[in-house]
């Protein structure tokens, strides 16, 4: 069974992060009793299939995209926090947006408890005013194109989605492409193979869309 060390390991965090992880993950077990978080067949494999599936977008981001500054990501329907709570562990500037009471609760108890650095937007995301931001992602939430519409607004000139995707991930950049502009790269997920990473870039409205929303 792959555990604490092993990602530890595989996620290269420092030892005081580690603790800080064997925290949070304390917490998802005691909340996955009282309410649903993670899928029951994943309770006993957080470390790699939630964790080190979040983690893996780091080293991705920070070979694609280097940067003189911080980055700040905006993690829609952040729920048990995968991936955007395990980002702020590892250091970065994260704004998780969860509408859920119940989910943003357990998320604020594990940033208290960590002392992590994130804050918490209890709402649709489609009813936040925008805000800049460098990335935007997401996991198991909804289907690319909607994704794209719900982020688009708050991404800063050079933005780029990042998103976890599954089996179906090239099905749906072809279904987002009769509304949107893009450029794509896909990378294989470290911890599973129909898993995906998907990386977006260059994004515009296509031709009908573009003329429809000016209209």
């Amino acid at each position: 069974m792959f555990g604490p060390e092993d990602f530890q390991k595989a996620a290269n965090v420092s030892r005081e992060t580690l603790e800080k992880f064997k925290i949070y993950a304390a917490l998802l077990s005691k909340w996955q009793n009282k309410i649903n978080l993670i899928g029951p067949a994943t309770r006993e494999d957080v470390w790699q299939r939630h964790f080190l599936d979040s983690a893996q977008l780091l080293p991705l981001v920070q070979k694609a995209k280097p940067a003189k500054g911080p980055l700040t990501w905006m993690d829609i329907g952040s729920g048990a926090g995968f991936p955007g709570l395990v980002l702020a562990l590892l250091g970065e500037k994260v704004v998780l947006v969860e509408p859920s009471a119940k989910r943003a609760a357990f998320l604020r108890q594990v940033i208290r408890e960590t002392g992590v650095n994130a804050e918490i937007i209890q709402e649709k995301i489609e009813e936040i005013r925008p805000f800049p931001v460098d990335i935007v992602t997401a996991r198991a939430l909804a289907n690319i194109g909607q994704l794209l519409a719900w982020g688009t607004p708050f991404l800063k000139a050079g933005g780029e989605f990042w998103l976890l995707k599954g089996a179906r991930a090239e099905e749906e950049l072809t279904s987002a492409r009769k509304n949107w502009i893009m450029s794509e790269e896909l990378f294989p997920s470290r911890t599973g193979p129909a898993g995906t990473v998907v990386r977006l870039t260059e994004i515009g409205m296509a031709g009908p869309a573009r003329k429809g929303k000016e209209e």
